[in-house]
């Protein structure tokens, strides 16, 4: 397998050399919106220690993502009225990792919508601020 580049997308996020519509943040994560969300509230949350998937990540680092992905997702549902919830992870090109940087979207669901299909639509920046201003207003509340 090949080794963590940090250089990606995400570390760079990361170290704020790239903006990212944030909707939380602690010691160990960080979570922000999809600029390209396959629905409303796409959201991706990441951890802060290096790693380029669940394959080479240290079990705890894990975890404490998916911990993280639970609280996000639970919050989502409400607030963008969703009827279900979407978990994805991918790992190494054959199954559809793109940033070489662990991370798991969640992606509240619609009854009856289909997901846009990944990379094909990219939001307006003020959908995208508004969507993140309300997640994390929930998320200090929760």
């Amino acid at each position: 397998m090949p080794s963590y580049d940090p250089n990606n997308i995400f570390a760079k996020i990361l170290r704020g050399e790239l903006p990212a519509y944030k909707v939380y943040e602690d010691d160990r994560t960080l979570a922000f919106l999809d600029i390209m969300p396959q629905a409303t509230g796409h959201t991706l949350v990441i951890p802060k220690a290096p790693a380029r998937n669940m394959l080479d990540a240290a079990p705890d680092d894990l975890a404490y993502v998916v911990k993280i992905a639970q609280k996000i997702a639970k919050t989502a549902m409400s607030v963008f009225a969703a009827d279900g919830l979407t978990l994805i992870q991918f790992n190494e090109p054959a199954a559809g990792q793109t940033v070489y940087h662990l991370h798991v979207h969640v992606i509240p669901r619609k009854e009856g919508v289909p997901l846009r299909p990944h990379g094909t639509y990219k939001e307006e920046p003020s959908v995208l601020a508004d969507q993140a201003a309300k997640l994390a207003a929930a998320l200090k509340s929760a």
